[in-house]
C-alpha cells in the first residue's frame, strides 16, 4: 500500500507501483500536491511514471522503495524520484521531453545528494547516485565514478528514458550490491541542515515557519522565538513598551530569529480583521539587505511564474520591502517629522510634518522593529557629526545639535507610540566593526538616562567581553526593570555543520590563548578544514577542487587590506548591487564570488556566508610577541603608518572575526609572503610589501599546528 508522508507526494514498494495503476499514482501525486498542477507538471509526472514503471521491473519483488516528489525538509528542494535498492540510494531529476544536458542541471542533481549525504542521518553512510534524466538526449554516461572525495556520491550520471533500467543495473554491479540489502526509516530520518541566511530566508519566506529549517540540535532557536513572542504578547496586553536583547555566537541564528518574528508578524496580521500589529525588520548592513530583498524577491518571482501566473521582479522587491527594510530610511522617515532646530537638546515632533493617529501617535507604523546587528548602532558623536553635515555628502536634512547616539534615537522613536511596543536587538559580541559604532552598552546606556519606563529581557550570560567591555551587568545594575533569561542568547553556531566550536577557534587565535591549538585539533578532528598558505594560487586551487554543484566559494579581505593587487586581487566595488551579484549569480558569471576575482570586505559579507573561503591577510594587522599591532596604508606617501586609535584597532581584531566566520564548510588563510626583490642599489623592489609585514603572522598560525598546502 502506497505511503504518504510530509515529506514526499508519493512512496511505496517497487511492486506496488508497478502494480499500481497509473492514474491512481497520478491522482494520489495531485491530491498531496494540495492545489492546482500546470499542464507542464501533469505531463512530467505521467511521462515519469511510465518511464519509472520501466525501468525498476527487474527488481519488482526485492524489498525495495520508490519515492516521488521528496521533498527535502527545510531546504526547499523537491527531488522527482528517489529511489531506495540494494542498500543504495539513487537519485533521479527528470527533464522530460529536453534533449540538451546543461551543466546547470548536472548540478542540481548533485546539490540534492550532497543535501542528502551532508544532513540526512540514514543517508549519511550509504552510496548515493545522483542521475540526470533529460528524457531525449543521446549524451549517455558510459563512466560511472564516485567521487575524489571518498564520501561515496557518483558523480552525476546522465541517462535517457530508454536506458535507465541499464543506468541502474551497471551501478548495480559496479558496487556488487547484493540482494537483500535494504534501507529502513529513510523516509523518517533525523535531519539537520544548517542553511545559509539566503536559502534559509527564501524557505522562511514561502513557509512563514523558522522550525523546518534550522537544525534538529540546534541551541535553543525554537525557546528563543517562543519566549520573544511571549514577551510581544504580554507587552501588548499590558499595553507597555519592550526591548529584548538576542545575543549569540557568529553564525547561530540571529538573523533568522528576526527574520522569523517580521515574517510571521505580518502573517498573522493579515489574517486578523480588527488589528494589524505591523512588525518590521531593519539592517544598518545595506549589503545584507540588498541580498535578502533580491534573493527573496527572485525566488518569490519565480514560484509565481511555475504555478502559471505572471508577477514583475519590481512587483516582488515592493512586497518584500514591506518588512525588510534599511534602518537608515527607517531613521530618516522618523527624522523628518523633526521640529528644527532642535532647542535646548531636546526633540520634539512638528505637527506640521507629521500625522498623529489615535494609538499609533507620531510613530512609524509598526508596533515590533527588529534591530539586526544592533552593536553597529552609531554613537552620539558619530550620528551628531553625520546629520549637522546633512549625511555622507552634505545632499540630506542637515539637523545641527542632535542630542542622541543612533540607538537611542530609535528608542524615542518606537516611544512615541501612545499604546505599546516591542524593540528587538539582535547583538553579535565583538563584530562592531567601523568607526562610530557604539556596541551594546549605548542602548543600555539611552535606556538608563531616557527611557527607564521601558521594559528589559536579556540574557544571563552576557559576562564576556565581546558585549559592552564585559559590563552588561554593571550596565544593567541601574534599571529596576530588568528580566534575565537563558532563552536570549544563542550558544551554538549553526553556520558550519563540521564544526561547532569554529568561533570557538578564531576568537582563541585572535586573543592569543593558550588551548588555540587543542581547539584547531578538534575542529579539524570533525572535518572542517582549515589551512594556510604562501601563494594566492594555491589557495584559489584548493578552493576550487572543495567546491561541488552549487557550493559557493570566495575572496574575502578586510576593508584596511591595500596591498593585494600584486596578488591579482581586486576589492569587490562598493555599489550593493556588486554585493548582490556577487553572492546571488551562479558560478558561470563572472560577476559571481565562485570566479576568485574579486574579494568581499568585513563590510559586505557581515551576516552573510559562504561555504568554502580564502581569507587574504594583508598587513594591515601583524603579529608581535606582545600582542597585535595595527597600521594604516597611506597612499599619497606609499608607507604603512601605526594605527593607534585604540577604537580603530578594536574594529580591526573584529573585522579579522568577521572574515574567518564566514564559512560553513572549510577556510585557507593566505598570509602573502610579501617582495623579496632588491633594486640595483640593494633597496626594496617594493618597501609595502616587506617580507617582516608578513612573517610573523605567518609563524605565529604554523606554531598552532595549522595545516599548510
Amino acid at each position: 500500500m502506497s505511503k504518504t508522508t510530509n515529506r514526499a507526494l508519493y512512496s511505496s514498494s517497487f511492486k506496488e507501483f508497478i502494480d499500481s495503476d497509473s492514474n491512481a499514482i497520478f491522482g494520489e501525486l495531485s491530491k498531496q500536491q494540495h492545489g492546482n498542477q500546470n499542464t507542464e507538471t501533469r505531463d512530467s509526472w505521467e511521462d515519469e511514471i511510465e518511464i519509472m514503471k520501466e525501468a525498476i521491473r527487474p527488481w519488482q519483488d526485492e524489498k525495495a522503495e520508490i519515492i516521488l516528489e521528496y521533498s527535502i525538509p527545510r531546504l526547499q528542494k523537491r527531488i522527482d524520484v528517489v529511489l531506495l535498492l540494494r542498500g543504495i540510494v539513487f537519485c533521479i531529476e527528470f527533464k522530460v521531453n529536453k534533449s540538451d544536458v546543461l551543466n546547470i542541471d548536472l548540478d542540481q542533481v548533485l546539490n540534492y545528494a550532497l543535501d542528502l549525504k551532508n544532513f540526512h542521518e540514514e543517508s549519511h553512510n550509504l552510496t548515493i547516485v545522483p542521475i540526470l534524466v533529460p528524457t531525449e538526449t543521446n549524451k549517455t554516461s558510459n563512466v560511472f565514478l564516485t567521487s575524489v572525495y571518498n564520501d561515496k556520491i557518483y558523480n552525476p550520471i546522465i541517462s535517457n528514458r530508454y536506458n535507465l533500467q541499464q543506468t541502474i543495473r551497471e551501478v548495480l554491479e559496479r558496487e556488487n550490491a547484493k540482494e537483500g540489502i535494504t534501507v529502513e526509516n529513510w523516509l523518517i530520518s533525523n535531519y539537520s541542515p544548517t542553511p545559509t541566511i539566503v536559502e534559509a530566508a527564501r524557505a522562511l519566506y514561502e513557509n512563514h515557519s523558522v522550525k523546518d529549517i534550522t537544525r534538529c540540535d540546534a541551541a535553543n532557536m525554537d525557546e528563543t522565538i517562543s519566549y520573544i513572542r511571549e514577551v510581544i504578547r504580554a507587552t501588548k496586553e499590558k499595553r507597555e513598551k519592550t526591548i529584548c536583547f538576542l545575543t549569540g555566537v557568529p553564525g547561530a541564528g540571529k538573523t533568522l530569529v528576526g527574520l522569523d518574528i517580521a515574517v510571521n508578524q505580518a502573517y498573522e496580521s493579515e489574517e486578523k480583521s480588527t488589528e494589524r500589529d505591523y512588525a518590521v525588520y531593519l539592517s544598518g548592513n545595506g549589503p545584507l539587505v540588498a541580498v535578502l530583498r533580491e534573493a527573496l524577491a527572485r525566488n518569490h518571482k519565480q514560484k509565481i511564474v511555475k504555478e502559471g501566473n505572471t508577477k514583475q521582479l519590481s512587483e516582488a522587491k515592493r512586497e518584500i520591502k514591506q518588512f525588510i527594510q534599511n534602518i537608515h530610511s527607517y531613521r530618516d522617515n522618523m527624522l523628518a517629522k523633526l521640529k528644527l532646530p532642535v532647542i535646548n537638546g531636546k526633540l520634539e515632533i512638528d505637527p506640521e510634518k507629521a500625522i498623529k493617529k489615535d494609538e499609533q501617535g507620531y510613530a512609524e507604523i509598526e508596533h515590533i522593529a527588529i534591530f539586526d546587528e544592533a552593536q553597529r548602532a552609531w554613537t552620539h558623536k558619530r550620528i551628531a557629526n553625520y546629520l549637522k553635515r546633512g549625511g555622507t555628502y552634505g545632499n540630506k536634512m542637515k539637523v545641527a545639535d542632535f542630542p542622541m547616539s543612533e540607538s537611542a534615537f530609535l528608542i524615542w522613536s518606537m516611544d512615541q507610540r501612545e499604546d505599546w511596543g516591542v524593540i528587538i536587538c539582535l547583538v553579535g559580541g565583538g563584530q562592531e566593526i567601523n568607526t562610530g559604532e557604539a556596541g551594546i552598552s549605548e542602548w543600555i546606556y539611552a535606556i538608563n538616562e531616557h527611557f527607564s519606563h521601558w521594559n528589559i529581557h536579556i540574557s544571563n550570560q552576557l559576562t564576556a567581553k565581546e558585549y559592552a567591555e564585559g559590563r552588561v551587568n554593571e550596565l544593567l545594575a541601574q534599571h529596576n526593570k530588568t528580566t534575565f533569561s537563558e532563552k536570549l542568547h544563542l550558544a551554538v553556531s549553526n553556520r558550519s555543520f563540521r564544526a561547532e566550536e569554529l568561533s570557538k577557534l578564531i576568537h582563541s587565535i585572535l586573543s592569543f590563548e593558550p588551548n588555540a591549538s587543542d581547539i584547531y585539533q578538534r575542529v579539524r578532528g570533525n572535518g572542517y578544514p582549515v589551512v594556510i598558505t604562501r601563494d594566492i594560487e594555491k589557495a584559489r586551487k584548493w578552493l576550487r577542487e572543495q567546491t561541488r554543484g552549487s557550493e559557493q566559494t570566495g575572496m574575502l579581505i578586510t576593508k584596511t587590506a591595500a596591498r593585494l593587487t600584486p596578488l591579482a586581487v581586486a576589492a569587490l566595488g562598493s555599489d550593493e548591487m556588486d554585493t548582490v551579484h556577487w553572492f546571488l549569480e551562479d558560478k558561470y558569471d563572472v560577476r559571481s564570488s565562485n570566479y576568485l576575482e574579486e574579494a568581499a570586505t568585513e563590510i559586505q559579507v557581515q551576516g552573510l556566508e559562504l561555504d568554502y573561503a580564502c581569507v587574504i591577510w594583508d598587513a594591515d594587522m601583524r603579529y608581535t610577541p606582545d600582542g597585535w599591532s595595527f597600521w594604516k596604508f597611506n597612499r599619497n606617501s606609499s608607507k604603512w603608518i601605526p594605527e593607534k586609535n585604540e577604537e580603530n584597532q578594536k574594529y580591526m581584531v573584529n573585522a579579522y572575526r568577521v572574515l574567518l566566520t564566514r564559512a560553513r564548510q572549510g577556510i585557507v588563510v593566505c598570509i602573502p609572503e610579501g617582495n623579496i626583490n632588491k633594486n640595483a642599489d640593494g633597496s626594496p623592489e617594493d618597501s609595502t610589501r616587506l617580507p617582516e609585514y608578513y612573517n610573523n603572522t605567518y609563524n605565529y598560525l604554523k606554531s598552532l599546528g595549522i595545516e599548510e598546502l
